[in-house]
């Protein structure tokens, strides 16, 4: 339920254009977008050098969903496993999987970047990612993107939860001319970068609600998906049967 990963699961992903799409700036009083203070110092090192030198940030609250807490979690933090979920319900033509070298992160519409997750609790996680954007008329950009997920955790009835997310993203772009047109033009981005961090909060929340409503459909999609690694997916069908 990444679109994490999202899409941020992304992070996350956080893949559709984050390079360039998520730029300009908008306000909000709750996220923080803090960087944890418990976050290792050679971590939080790298990670400032986007937050505290970003060419554009992004920040979106998204809406509540219910979902047990515990496969929520699960998903965040297994974001290649989560991505074969919303591919498999079409939610999201995005996909992430693992290489040798870490988790890669394709966008289908041009980003193409290497990612970690560099910090995780409960109520929070922090993304990293680092690769390049393709867009189709200009240049390819290069850049930095660390993303800040939070999320608020409130009892609901039958043993679920209701989850409340909300992301901020730091973009620096690496290009020196991509820069100074992101800063030329923040009036006119601002807007698109709101909808594209928005759009990942809502996968989240409508691959949370399809494994709520109706986990057996969930799972015979999956079935019918022949490159689901079968240690998560028997992970997370046991998750599944604990209640």
């Amino acid at each position: 339920m990444l679109r994490s990963v999202r899409r941020c699961v992304g992070f996350a992903a956080a893949g559709g254009g984050l390079l360039l799409a998520v730029a300009g700036s908008a306000l909000a009083t709750w996220p923080t977008a803090a960087l944890p203070s418990d976050l290792p110092q050679q971590e939080r090192a790298r990670l400032q050098q986007v937050t505290e030198h970003a060419s554009v940030t992004a920040q979106s609250n998204g809406d509540a969903f219910v979902m047990r807490a515990d496969v929520f979690e699960y998903l965040l933090d297994h974001p290649d496993f989560a991505t074969h979920i919303i591919r498999a319900l079409e939610i999201g033509r995005y996909r992430i999987w693992r290489e040798p070298d870490g988790l890669w992160l394709d966008d289908d519409a041009g980003a193409l970047v290497q990612f970690h997750t560099a910090y995780a609790a409960h109520g929070s996680r922090v993304f990293y990612l680092r690769g390049r954007y393709q867009p189709s008329v200009l240049p390819t950009i290069r850049g930095r993107v660390v993303v800040v997920l939070e999320y608020r955790v409130e009892p609901a009835s039958g043993g679920k939860h209701l989850i409340t997310p909300a992301m901020t993203s730091f973009v620096r772009i690496d290009n020196g001319l991509v820069e100074a047109l992101a800063r030329l033009f923040r009036a006119v981005i601002a807007p698109r970068a709101a909808k594209v961090t928005s759009r990942i909060v809502i996968d989240i929340a409508k691959t949370s609600t399809a494994i709520d409503q109706d986990p057996v459909r969930v799972d015979e999609a999956l079935r019918k998906r022949p490159d689901v690694p079968s240690r998560e997916l028997g992970e997370f069908r046991r998750l599944l049967a604990r209640h």
